[in-house]
């Protein structure tokens, strides 16, 4: 079953056409990857999914569903949810506090809200940290709270933008081995990252996309050795002759 559908999505700001005609789906259960360099269009693809911006074109479909035009809190609340690249936690509050923000997308109990919270903590091997202010946090451990936050809102798609930038390899093991459980728990995940060993590790499948065109798409291996792959990230020079 597709979770996910895109069709013909195009995003425009301006003169600037950040998404050309993109297509792809995720079938429920998987890990799909989204890679490209930078200023590809990446996030805006991301961006246009999660509801922050309605396409200028095209079909987005979630669960069978057109999404297009609806809000991000709406979308949330319909089991699609994603972090960000640049992680802004409520710094003065403790890692409870934060991912009981999340648990709040699918109830008003205050005192279900936190018993969600704890046992997202939980199976992130989080809970010694619960009540540790966030502004405390290293990066690694920033990230897991917004995968936490993510988490708690009881996806049935998460969208991962970058959540291993600025990890050291250990922690990037580490998150590798998170984003593996999460789809074990039945989680469907879409994942955009630069560490190209993780994200070959992690997906089922990979889309590539460079100015916004999808150019690519099909198993890690198939991926690393296409010839406009090769070409988008080293250059025409190192094309396979």
């Amino acid at each position: 079953m597709k979770i996910l559908e895109v069709t013909d999505m195009v995003m425009r700001f301006g003169g600037l056409t950040a998404v050309d005609k993109l297509n792809l789906s995720i079938d429920q259960g998987e890990i799909l990857g989204l890679i490209g360099p930078n200023g590809a269009g990446k996030s805006t693809a991301f961006n246009c999914i999660a509801g922050v911006h309605p396409p200028s074109e095209g079909l987005i479909q979630f669960n069978g569903e057109t999404i297009n035009n609806q809000k991000p809190w709406n979308l949330c609340k319909k089991g699609l949810a994603r972090t960000f690249q640049i992680v802004k936690p409520f710094a003065t509050k403790s890692v409870l506090y934060n991912v009981m923000v999340g648990a709040f997308a699918t109830t008003g109990n205050t005192s279900e809200a936190e018993e969600k919270a704890l046992n997202v903590l939980k199976t992130l091997d989080f809970e010694n940290r619960k009540d540790t202010k966030s502004s405390s946090l290293t990066i690694a451990d920033r990230k897991r709270l917004e995968i936490a936050r993510a988490i708690a809102t009881e996806p049935k798609l998460l969208l991962l933008d970058e959540v291993m930038a600025g990890l050291r390899p250990a922690e990037v093991d580490e998150m590798v081995e998170i984003i593996q459980h999460l789809r074990q728990t039945g989680i469907t995940i879409f994942v955009i990252e630069h560490i190209m060993r993780a994200i070959m590790a992690l997906s089922d499948r990979i889309v590539v996309i460079h100015f916004g065109k999808k150019i690519a798409q099909g198993t890690p291996r198939e991926v690393a050795s296409n010839e406009n792959v090769i070409k988008a990230y080293l250059g025409d020079e190192y094309g396979v002759s």
